[in-house]
Parts: C-alpha cells; sequence; structure tokens
C-alpha cells in the first residue's frame, strides 16, 4: 500500500479502533505493534493490560485466581477499550468467545481475525513456558490446541476479514491487513454485529444507505461474482429491485430479479416451485445466492428456496420492514404454509449476510411499522428492559439504534440456541395464539399485531 492509500486509511479509521484478534501464536501482539506504528496510533495488548490489573502473569492469575476471573477482567477491559477511539488493540486468543467482547469492540472499528494451522501454531508456541491453557509436551500441547480450536473455530470463522499467517513474516502480515482495511473502507459507520452458528457465522450488517453496498459486502464475504438471484415480491421489487440490481453488478454479479406475490396467503410450496422455475430459468448454479429482498413473508420463502435448489445456494437477508429486520431475518429458520397451519415445511438456513438500511422503512406503511413494533416490545421483555421503556416513555427517536438494539437480543438467544432446543422458545412469545389469531382471520390480521394479542 502506497504513502498516499495509507494516509487516506489513517484519515478514514481515525475515529474507529482496529482490534486483532485470533487464536493463540497466530501474532496478535507482534502484528498489532507493528500495525499501530505503521499508522501511527497508540497500541493496547489487552493481555498486558490483565497483567497489569492483577499484577502477576497471565499463568500465575490462572493458577492463584481461576480462569473465571480472569475472563471478568478481560471483559471489563475489552468494553473500557471499545469505548475509546484510534487504538490498534490485540486481544487474547479466547477474548472474542465471549459475544459481548465481540460485539462491543466489533461496534468500535473493524475485527481483524488472524489464522494459522495447528502446525503453525504449535512451532510457535511450543517452547513458551506462559501459555495456561497449553502444559504438557508438545504432543499435549498438540492436542489442547485442537481441541481449542474445535471449540473456538465457530467464533473466529464469523468473522469476515481473516488473514492466514502461515508462512508469513510479520511485516507481510501487517500489509495484508492494511489491504483488508482498505477494502472494508465502504462500511464505515456501520454497525456490524456477529451471529456465531454451528457452520460458522454471519454478520448482522446496519447503517442507513446499506442498499448501496449490498454488492460490496457480499464479495467481501467471498460470495463469488456470477449470477444472483434478487427475491422480492412486485411492490417491494419496484421500490427497491434495481437500487440492489445495480450495487451487486457493479460488484460484478449478474443480478436477476424474481418475483412471487405478495403476503402471508402466497407462502406456500407453489410459489417455491415458481421461484425454482425461475432459478433455473435465469441459469444459477450452486454458487449463485439468493438474496430475500422484503418482508418477513419473502425471507421465509427466499431463504426455504435457497435451502432446497440445488440441494442449497448461498442466501443473503435483505429485509425491508421492521418485523423481518428485528425478528425474521435473524436465526435462520425458513419455511411456507400449508393448509393446517403455518410454517409446516421448512428448514433452518443460515446467511451468508443480513443487510439492514432503515431508510428503507420511509416507504413502510404505518400499520405496518406498528405490527413490527410488537416484535421490539417482544424483544425488550426478553431480554432489553431498557429498550422496553424507552418505547413505553416516548417511542423509537433513533431507527437505526432500535433496531440494533432489538436486533441484539435476538441474536444473543439464538446463538445459544440455535436449532430451537431450550432458550429459543421465549422468542415465541405471543406466537402461540398469535399464529391461530392470523390462521382463523385467513391471514387479514397481520403478523406482528396477532403477536402483540398474543
Amino acid at each position: 500500500m502506497d504513502t498516499h492509500n495509507l494516509h487516506q486509511l489513517s484519515a478514514w479509521a481515525a475515529q474507529r479502533n482496529i482490534t486483532i484478534t485470533g487464536f493463540m501464536g497466530t501474532g496478535k501482539t507482534t502484528v498489532g505493534r507493528l500495525l499501530a506504528a505503521r499508522l501511527d496510533r497508540p497500541f493496547v495488548d489487552i493481555d498486558e493490560q490483565i497483567v497489569a490489573h492483577f499484577g502477576k502473569p497471565i499463568a500465575q492469575v490462572f493458577a492463584d485466581e481461576g480462569e473465571e476471573a480472569f475472563r471478568a477482567v478481560e471483559s471489563q477491559i475489552c468494553r473500557q477499550l471499545a469505548g475509546q477511539q484510534g487504538l490498534v488493540i490485540a486481544t487474547g486468543g479466547g477474548a472474542i468467545v465471549d459475544p459481548r467482547n465481540r460485539e462491543a469492540l466489533a461496534a468500535s472499528g473493524p475485527l481483524i481475525c488472524l489464522t494459522a494451522e495447528v502446525e503453525t501454531i504449535l512451532d510457535r508456541v511450543e517452547a513458551a513456558t506462559d501459555r495456561p491453557l497449553l502444559p504438557g509436551d508438545r504432543e499435549q500441547k498438540r492436542a489442547n490446541i485442537e481441541q481449542l480450536l474445535r471449540l473456538r473455530r465457530g467464533v473466529y470463522a464469523s468473522l469476515p476479514l481473516q488473514v492466514a499467517t502461515d508462512g508469513l513474516e510479520p511485516e507481510a502480515i501487517v500489509q495484508r491487513t492494511l489491504e483488508l482495511l482498505a477494502g472494508d473502507q465502504e462500511i464505515a459507520g456501520m454497525t456490524r454485529i456477529p451471529v456465531p452458528t454451528p457452520t460458522g457465522g454471519y454478520d448482522i450488517c446496519i447503517r442507513e444507505g446499506l442498499l448501496a453496498e449490498a454488492g460490496r459486502l457480499l464479495g467481501n464475504r467471498g460470495l463469488a461474482p456470477g449470477k444472483a438471484a434478487i427475491v422480492s415480491n412486485p411492490a417491494i421489487a419496484a421500490h427497491y429491485g434495481e437500487a440492489v440490481a445495480g450495487s451487486l453488478a457493479a460488484a460484478g454479479y449478474e443480478p436477476v430479479i424474481c418475483t412471487v406475490p405478495e403476503g402471508e396467503a402466497h407462502k406456500t410450496l407453489a410459489s417455491i416451485r415458481a421461484l425454482y422455475d425461475q432459478f433455473l430459468a435465469a441459469g444459477l448454479d450452486r454458487r449463485s445466492p439468493v438474496i430475500g429482498l422484503g418482508g418477513g413473508v419473502i425471507g421465509d420463502m427466499a431463504g426455504f428456496a435457497a435451502a432446497t435448489y440445488l440441494r442449497g445456494v448461498p442466501f443473503v437477508q435483505i429485509p425491508t420492514s421492521l418485523l423481518a429486520m428485528v425478528d425474521a431475518s435473524v436465526g435462520g429458520k425458513t419455511g411456507v404454509d400449508l393448509p393446517q397451519g403455518k410454517n409446516l415445511v421448512g428448514a433452518f438456513k443460515q446467511p451468508e449476510a443480513v443487510i439492514i438500511d432503515p431508510a428503507v422503512m420511509a416507504t413502510l406503511p404505518g400499520e405496518e411499522f406498528r405490527a413490527g413494533l410488537a416484535e421490539v416490545v417482544k424483544h425488550g421483555i426478553i431480554g432489553a428492559p431498557r429498550l422496553f421503556r424507552e418505547l413505553e416513555a416516548a417511542g423509537p427517536a433513533n431507527l437505526t439504534q432500535l433496531v440494533a438494539d432489538a436486533v441484539r437480543v435476538k441474536v444473543e438467544v439464538v446463538t445459544e440456541d440455535p436449532f430451537e432446543q431450550g432458550r429459543r422458545a421465549t422468542l415465541n412469545l405471543g406466537h402461540t395464539f398469535g399464529h391461530a389469531i392470523e390462521l382463523v382471520s385467513q391471514f387479514q390480521v397481520r403478523h406482528g399485531e396477532a403477536v402483540a394479542l398474543g
């Protein structure tokens, strides 16, 4: 990266932290120091802060205080640093496993995840005596590394900005990091909420104006240019279809808009068959992303079609209603209705990304917005009392913040229970009677209204 571009990057990111994370032995501290020097920024190593807090080495902290005490102080420091600006931060290997740490750091700026193969990590840490999670000889260390990586791999994989460090000198890793950061500039000011899943993870990206960045966001997440299907209904496609298609085309994709009729009454297997026909006519292959552009009904149908077409293709959510933004687009549940009831046929299909542009709510009818508030209230009851109190007192003052706060509640729940085996059932608050009300009204009562009644 030349001096001019480096200056541009430094100026763009002046108010944002840059956090270097990843497994032990990937070079976080070394790379962080060098990166901070290149960008003329303060450098903070979280492990060094913990050592200063306890007044003893980390291995001794684990021995004397236990891992729980270590993690508590680590979380406190993560939150403190996330409230500052313009830092380069190096985390410990386990810091971002806690979703609260991950979200706090991600909200303050980009997270760069350094990776390495097991043998590389083993070679780098074998002689170290200050690794409390790696006791024993080389083979014991190898076994512990493999076990820890299995536990943490999904979290690391959920971070879209990654640098493989195998065979690279620190300066080369810094250079690749700078190139990644330069490519990430289009999301300045964006709220990114990482969502770990059993198969890896994805980001929920929130910012006004993101429809115009959809193509870049997909490219940054490794979705190869080629055919792409935008699934919508005619009304929403008329408002936003061309904007999304133009963004995709600018990023090298070949978008086609596929439409299905509007409304819950059309969330049927017949509509899914119609989507398959449109996908085939457009020449979609197994690498082609299906993008759901619309409310909860469109997201359900687009996701189910993506889960089943060619045994599964990439899926992206671009919700356009408040209800879909805060609820339906998060968690990977997709499906269609049968005459006997709602969502009786479906699949779990995690998206590659959820792209939320609150500006699209300018065209949302007032009754649809109020219906979406029912899900926001539900999330406030479940896990965000402050959100509930703010809504009760004055209503939503900032739509972007409202959406982000509500989304974080659902992310916390679905991360803990991705397949609805336990706590996730709390998200069904109001839904048992709500679905019945929808069915007997022949879907004349909106989903959010039915949930509020339920």
